[in-house]
């Protein structure tokens, strides 16, 4: 069995953020995960799926974030100890059973991962979901290290079931991906049955339910900062007359900063672990003695407008130093930017802090479809038959990369199955004919109500859904269309040009993504009707086809001494097997996947 799940109390891992808060779940007794895959939070549910048939609890991949929320949401309601995963963005779709949520409370435990992402790695936004805890009334966890992810992650439950209430644990990119040692408790019995207590004026929010619950969500939210003031995952230190307060992976930071600083006895320090809700006496507890404050937080001035409003309210004279200084409210903070903001609080140069300097000329190194994708043979296809005749309107996934020439295949993109629907908007009122992209796995997180949209209200818009056979751009999790056999799971798979027929759209033509005559005659076809049509695209993403499929294509592609080296092979597919070594085009082997699609686009091209 898997550490994770036989390990003993006292022991001691190295493990991933991520790893860790599988592990303080377990720890827990957690009986329900579900999820919707997003980086930075991939790991978490991977982790999960991974371990189902050696833990005791129930796991899902959900078709998209609202559902993951409202099957853990339902499982809470019966009593079961329940976790939901996702990253920052998810929980937009999540909100609005989220919401509710917090009203009627989740009596068998409930935490929420929201997995934020500053400096947008992976992310088409940096929002900052620390409102979400305010907005909807959620307490808040921010762990700084990999022991954190796991204690927090525990405590969240315990105090989640205490409270009958869910708890957001709120991580950022380098918290769910940094490495670190972590010991291990007793593991809680899984909870994986319960019998649901019928209150339907607590559990049916119909308008006269609702505001008696609101009441009873403030009162709570009261309650809980008294957890708040003995939690021990908040601490102040030091005796100095100059304070910080600081939060989330900056206190990861900032003792980094200090951990070699000879001036600590200038300074007090307030860590916040458990973040919201605010408690105002350990604020003023801190504020105490101090004369001037620097807030470090990333991304927005939350808890220093906090602060602000507590000084003032106070009538607390105190210099409040923070986004005031430039810290910025983007990207991510770092040891350097946290030392000079220290200088300016301090009113001095540091000199002892070292400084991490940015590497400089580095070459950049674009994210780019891999070998072989088969997104890359399709868009080769739309771009001859279309060219920049047309507007692109992309999504989210691997196929999103296709922005970059010479595709150039995203001309604008909103969100997770925004395509269709923002792409039947923008055919109303252009010219242009406009080809929508989307891959499976968003088609059935949200490309389905688009779809339904664009059929009932006649929009003139070709929809061409890239189907890899997998969730690839998080890491190859299954889908609803995602063969059952070949991920050893107990689900029916769902096709899905039988769910586009339904729909109503009676224009549909499926081919094979790496078959260039097919995907071009299909094309021109569908390019002289009018009204919706849909193009299914199909073929395994080459990784998970080698990893999962079993799917060996052992032949290579290499270039004939007949080539002219007119570099278009280059220029217009831009495979990156493809190199240029002494103004020769070569194919490197070890990058070939075996496609052939190059073969079928030159002469010069064979295989072997």
């Amino acid at each position: 069995m898997d550490i994770l799940v036989k390990g003993k109390s006292g022991d001691q891992h190295l493990l991933l953020g991520n790893q860790a808060i599988v592990r303080g779940a377990i720890e827990a007794g957690v009986g329900f995960v579900s999820c919707y895959p997003g980086t930075p939070s991939s790991e978490v549910p991977d982790t999960f799926y991974r371990l189902k048939n050696e833990g005791s609890y129930y796991f899902e991949y959900s078709t998209n974030e609202k559902v993951a929320m409202e099957v853990a949401g339902g499982a809470a309601l019966a009593g079961v100890p329940s976790m939901v995963t996702m990253k920052h963005v998810g929980v937009n779709v999540a909100a609005d059973p989220l919401m509710t949520l917090a009203y009627i409370g989740t009596p068998g435990g409930m935490v929420i991962l929201s997995a934020d992402d500053p400096f947008c790695h992976s992310s088409q936004n940096e929002q900052d979901n620390r409102y979400y805890a305010r907005l909807g009334g959620f307490p808040c966890f921010e762990p700084a290290s990999a022991q954190e992810c796991k204690d927090m992650t525990k405590e969240a439950f315990r105090l989640s079931k205490k409270y009958e209430q869910p708890f957001v644990l709120r991580t950022t990119t380098r918290v769910n991906h940094l490495r670190g040692k972590v010991v291990f408790e007793e593991v809680q019995p899984a909870i994986t049955k319960a019998e649901f207590q019928k209150m339907p004026f607590r559990f049916v929010p119909i308008p006269v339910v609702a505001r008696e619950r609101h009441k009873v969500l403030l009162s709570k939210l009261e309650e809980i900062k008294e957890e708040v003031n003995k939690s021990s995952f908040n601490k102040i230190w030091g005796t100095g007359k100059l304070g910080i307060v600081v939060s989330g992976i900056s206190r990861a930071y900032l003792h980094d900063v200090l951990k070699d600083f000879s001036q600590l006895n200038k300074i007090k320090v307030l860590e916040l672990g458990f973040t919201y809700p605010i408690s105002e006496k350990l604020i003023l507890d801190f504020l105490d003695g101090v004369e001037k404050v620097l807030i470090l937080e990333e991304l927005e001035p939350i808890l220093e407008t906090e602060v602000r409003a507590l000084v003032q309210k106070q009538k607390i004279s105190i210099e409040i130093m923070g986004k005031n200084v430039g810290l910025p409210r983007f990207g991510e903070y770092s040891t350097t930017l946290i030392a000079k903001a220290l200088s300016k609080l301090m009113g001095e140069s540091i000199t002892e802090v070292k400084l991490c300097e940015e590497e400089k000329n580095l070459a950049n190194r674009p994210p780019n479809l891999c070998a072989g994708c088969p997104h890359r043979s399709t868009y080769y296809a739309v771009r001859k038959v279309f060219g920049d005749d047309a507007y692109y309107s992309s999504d989210i996934g691997c196929y999103t990369l296709g922005i970059l020439p010479p595709l150039k295949m995203a001309d604008f993109l909103l969100c997770m199955g925004s395509s269709i629907s923002a792409g039947s908007g923008m055919a109303k009122v252009v010219d242009k004919p406009v080809v929508a992209f989307i891959g499976d796995s968003t088609f059935f997180h949200s490309g389905l109500t688009g779809l339904v949209n664009a059929v009932y209200n006649r929009h003139n818009i070709l929809l061409v859904i890239l189907d890899n056979k997998t969730t690839a751009m998080t890491g190859h999790q299954p889908h609803p269309g995602v063969s059952a056999e070949k991920m050893s799971q107990d689900v029916t798979p769902i096709e899905i040009e039988p769910i586009v027929r339904a729909i109503g759209v009676s224009q549909v033509k499926k081919v094979r993504a790496l078959n260039q005559k097919a995907l071009i005659k299909a094309l021109e076809e569908l390019k002289n009707l009018d009204g919706v049509r849909v193009l299914i695209s199909e073929e395994p993403c080459p990784l998970f086809a080698r990893k999962v499929m079993g799917i060996k294509k052992d032949k290579k592609a290499y270039i004939t001494e007949k080539c002219d080296n007119c570099l278009k092979c280059v220029q217009e597919l831009a495979c990156p097997a493809f190199f240029i070594e002494e103004g020769k085009v070569k194919i490197d082997e070890a990058l070939c996947s075996g496609c052939m699609v190059c073969l079928q686009i030159c002469e010069h091209i064979k295989a072997k």
